[in-house]
């Protein structure tokens, strides 16, 4: 009898969930209800999914509102009915215009006017399927109206926005963060009734007793309501069915790709590669996956069209035909992949695949996809109310000053000292954390249907311009509804932009095809990089844990950086395994030492679990369980499930079959307990080989263009490390780095030569009118000649002009940044902008006599940390006390055990918290020569000799090495103090 229910997902409104929501329904008998949160459908799906466990009929509509303003109700009366309403609410908020007051003519759908705003609009006509809804509160104002006499009009409409007081409190609390304004001047029009609650059916009826026909016109509508989706085992897939006009076409098309591109990726197939070609295209078939592939190929397909580099990866990469026809660049035979890990007739979800482009490339991949088809749209996520958000909107809702507030959301107070008002923030903060705050877009899902869009949601349009549907990944999947990773990253963009300017700066050069993978695993130069450490820039093996692991394994090949890509993964390495790997790794002795069973099953990892895969295999072979309980394994190992019920029973089943199989205790537990620590962090072995192709691409660009390459990882953002390292890398090869060039600078970073000019766009207060400005007039007019020139030529305030000058932009006049300042300074008006248009004649500039004045080193060095962030000299260059004698970094093999003093430049720093509760911090720095070192400060040191920002350290430490791995215990540090700045003095 309900026909206006709201859970919180009517943003800042609602106080409840879905769940509740039938939970609170079932708990008063009611049988039948609808769901109408206002202007939002987030809930609808799954409020279907529950309710059969309610045993409610489940009715979903929308409460159209502009602001807090009802202007009526929809109610679908079925699955057509709910598309209308969701079609009709995605149109106004596509374009941003409010709801009308009157509905337009559903054809499958309810409309119920608030009998308030009836009144108001004195509205006297309604179509056959539009009603009066009339609340408890409003029925003492029926009888005085002209409306007492539609009878056949008059529904029930008792709002359900709130359970009790203390949920209208909350509400009130959202309402007030919503209107951003004190609780004390919200206006009651923003607001729900205290009154807006759920009755049971007997005080339902009891309170219209002398309205019968509203009752049995309520009870008529709700029976006339049936929606259905099916969810869970009864789902079917949703997605677009076919790429061509039929399944049979579909078929014939990927047979052909198979066909014709196997030459391409098998020189002389085999008969292991044709068997499986033809056992994966049959198993693709019968569970009805043609169209997926096709898809993901007509996607890819554009890209390469377009010249895009992308990485096929997830479970998708095991698959041989995904290999074949383009999607993916990991051949499965050579590594021996695991396609049951992809498609198998026991999963209960479906392959998926991970598509990364540039992050360049990808808005326009997107863009593309919804032009080619039909029914297309992202997949939303949900951002919540988190803590610190929560304190911070309540604290200003009940007026507390802001230092109460920093303080609440610090969490730096004890309970007995906080008022009144404070401890209200922090109780209706928990009640109100964790509630949806709005609606984002999800980082990759991307949705293609077969039917349109608004049978399943309505959609927003966020600000890139692309239809987002209103729910998550977790419902999406349950009723069928499986998306297509499209990613971004910034690696493929090194790439593309390195391979371009190699073509500008050595032209001389044929072109580079980087797709030519497997010459790059074999090159002993490129492996060299990897086995030494020496990968700053490419792709997931920069970092100091990722290096140091190349070179403790000794890694110098294709499949042992494989292996490397997921035993750095916190599941294998908090096991302990990752050590014992390394063992095996580099002692083949210690191999034998595995259980044979685990060695047999898992013969190229030594008997150690380190992908999904090894999980299925060890679950399937040596515990008996079926393919489908392993998925279950898989499932909860990537945290895609919603309950841990399912995980528990594998696990008991998984025991018992060890002892069954007369396994001891300890190998069972010890075994299980390997695969529980691969829990939300276990990589599929396609996936990790996925990575690795692309750490190969960027490799051999480092190996052999490596200031390209540097330039392209600078204008690309970077990586694990900062700007400032990145150029530190380059001048380790070789590269002359200059600061920008009003004559030569771009607004990226360029290289001629080996000489790298940085960009004008690092020049943190450069506005960016002023760098089109510059960057314009010398396009089209040649080279600037001296600063006359310039300020004649570019529209310059004295502020912009003095950064250039400081950053020694005009260097190129060989006169002295302290002079050229100066004449600035007399020639352009410091409180009035340049000249906006072109002068017609040349201007006769007055020449000053000026003394000579010199600029220092040190001066320089500071205009760049000011300027860039950073100096050009380094900081070694700018050490105002002198080293003491110290050790390389190069030499501390030759110190194991002993006690040494390095000096270093901070790279990068982390802490860890150690199983004793306590901070211990992880530091890499570079020595004098430029060569890295790690250090580790153990918890008695790190508040004693803290690390303090970026600079030279004095590092004092004992010499400690793991499988030929140096690094430095430290016992004491000290940050270096350096020249001040001689102008400041």
């Amino acid at each position: 009898m309900y026909l206006n229910c709201h859970t919180y997902y009517s943003l800042r409104f609602g106080t409840f969930s879905e769940v509740e929501l039938l939970e609170m329904a079932q708990a008063y008998g009611i049988k039948s209800l609808a769901l109408t949160d206002i202007n939002n459908t987030s809930a609808c799906l799954n409020f279907i999914r529950k309710s059969k466990e309610f045993n409610i009929k489940p009715i979903v509509g929308i409460d159209f509102r502009n602001g807090a303003s009802q202007q009526f109700v929809g109610i679908a009366k079925n699955n057509e009915g709910f598309r209308e309403l969701n079609a009709f609410l995605s149109e106004h908020s596509h374009l941003k215009k409010n709801i009308p007051n009157d509905a337009p003519p559903f054809k499958e759908a309810l409309v119920i006017y608030p009998f308030e705003t009836v009144l108001q609009n004195e509205k006297k006509r309604f179509r056959e399927n539009e009603f009066i809804g009339v609340s408890i509160a409003e029925l003492k104002k029926l009888p005085f109206s002209i409306y007492k006499t539609y009878t056949d009009k008059l529904v029930i409409q008792q709002q359900v926005t709130v359970r009790n007081k203390r949920d209208f409190n909350a509400h009130r609390l959202l309402r007030a963060i919503d209107n951003n304004t004190l609780l004390s001047k919200l206006q009651p029009s923003e607001q729900c009734r205290p009154t807006d609650g759920m009755l049971s059916l007997e005080d339902l009826e009891l309170a219209y007793g002398q309205y019968p026909h509203m009752l049995a016109n309520t009870k008529n509508l709700l029976d006339a309501c049936s929606i259905d989706f099916s969810f869970g085992t009864d789902r079917a897939s949703q997605n677009q069915g076919t790429y061509l006009d039929s399944p049979e076409a579909d078929y014939a098309l990927l047979e052909t790709l198979c066909e014709d591109n196997l030459a391409k990726r098998y020189s002389s197939p085999s008969d292991k590669v044709r068997d499986r070609l033809r056992t994966e295209l049959m198993t693709i078939k019968q569970m009805d996956f043609v169209s997926y592939f096709l898809i993901n190929h007509d996607i890819i397909s554009y890209s390469k069209r377009m010249g895009y580099i992308h990485v096929g990866r997830g479970s998708g990469a095991n698959s041989i035909v995904a290999y074949i026809i383009g999607i993916t660049d990991v051949d499965p035979v050579e590594l021996d992949l695991y396609f049951e890990r992809f498609i198998n007739p026991f999963r209960a979800s479906p392959p998926d695949f991970d598509i990364d482009f540039s992050w360049k490339d990808r808005e326009d991949i997107t863009q593309y996809i919804f032009k080619r088809f039909k029914n297309v749209a992202l997949l939303a996520t949900y951002n919540t109310f988190k803590y610190r958000g929560v304190v911070r909107e309540l604290g200003k809702v009940f007026g507390l000053p802001k230092e109460e507030i920093d303080k609440l959301s610090d969490g730096n107070h004890s309970l007995e000292s906080l008022d009144d008002m404070s401890r209200l923030v922090l109780k209706y903060g928990q009640l109100i954390r964790g509630f949806p705050n709005h609606l984002s877009v999800h980082s990759c899902g991307v949705l293609i249907l077969e039917r349109p869009i608004h049978c399943y949601s309505a959609t927003d349009l966020p600000p890139k311009g692309f239809p987002t549907v209103q729910f998550d990944m977790v419902i999406a999947e349950d009723m069928g509804i499986f998306k297509f990773d499209i990613l971004g990253q910034r690696g493929l963009a090194k790439i593309k932009e390195a391979i371009e300017i190699i073509k500008y700066n050595r032209p001389e050069l044929p072109d580079i095809d980087i797709t030519q993978v497997e010459a790059f695993k074999k090159d002993p130069k490129i492996n060299d990089l990897l086995k030494n450490g020496k990968a700053i820039g490419a792709y997931y093996v920069e970092s100091p844990a990722m290096r140091g692991l190349m070179q403790k394994l000794q890694t110098q090949d294709y499949l042992g950086l494989v292996a490397a890509s997921s035993i750095i993964r916190p599941g294998v390495s908090d096991s302990g395994m990752k050590k014992e790997f390394i063992i095996r790794q580099r002692n083949p002795e210690r191999r034998k030492e595995a259980n044979p069973m685990l060695l047999e099953i898992m013969p190229e990892t030594y008997g150690i679990m380190v992908y999904q895969e090894d999980v299925l295999k060890v679950a399937h072979q040596f515990a008996g369980l079926t393919l489908g309980e392993a998925d279950v394994l898989r499932r909860g190992m990537s945290g895609k499930f919603r309950s841990r019920e399912e995980f528990q029973a594998v696990e008991e089943k998984f025991i018992r079959n060890c002892k069954d199989k007369g396994y001891p205790e300890d190998l069972t537990f010890e075994v299980w307990n390997q695969i529980k620590s691969f829990a939300g962090y276990a990589f599929a072995k396609g996936h990790s080989a996925s990575y690795a192709v692309e750490s190969y691409q960027s490799l051999y660009l480092k190996c052999y263009y490596p200031l390209e390459f540097m330039v392209a990882v600078l204008n690309n953002g970077g990586g694990f490390y900062s700007a400032e390292h990145y150029i530190h890398e380059a001048k380790m090869w070789g590269g002359m780095v200059h600061p920008p060039c009003i004559n030569t600078s771009d607004h990226p970073n360029i290289i001629k030569g080996k000489d790298i000019y940085l960009g004008l766009g690092y020049l943190k207060s450069l506005e960016a009118f002023t760098i089109k400005r510059l960057l314009t007039e010398r396009q089209l007019h040649g080279a600037f000649t001296s600063l006359d020139d310039f300020i004649d030529r570019v529209s310059i305030s004295i502020e912009q002009l003095t950064i250039l000058i400081r950053i020694d932009a005009f260097r190129f006049t060989k006169r002295s940044k302290t002079e050229l300042l100066w004449e600035a300074i007399f020639k352009l008006n410091a409180h009035k902008q340049g000249a906006t248009q072109a002068r017609l004649f040349k201007t006769n500039h007055r020449q000053f006599v000026l003394p000579t004045m010199t600029t220092t080193c040190v001066e320089d060095a500071y205009d760049q940390i000011e300027l860039l962030g950073f100096p050009l000299c380094g900081y070694f260059d700018l050490m105002a006390e002198p080293c003491l004698e110290s050790t390389k970094a190069s030499e501390l093999n030759s110190y194991i055990n002993q006690k040494v003093l390095l000096y270093g430049v901070l790279v990068n720093t982390r802490f860890h918290k150690a199983s004793n509760g306590k901070l211990l911090r992880f530091c890499t720095f570079v020595d004098r020569e430029g060569h890295y070192f790690d250090t580790v400060h153990f918890t008695k040191v790190v508040d004693k000799y803290p690390i303090s920002g970026i600079g030279v350290y004095a590092c004092c430490g004992r010499v400690t090495e793991e499988f030929d791995f140096c690094s430095l215990d430290i016992i004491w540090s000290k940050k270096m103090s350096l020249k001040p700045d001689p102008r400041s003095q």
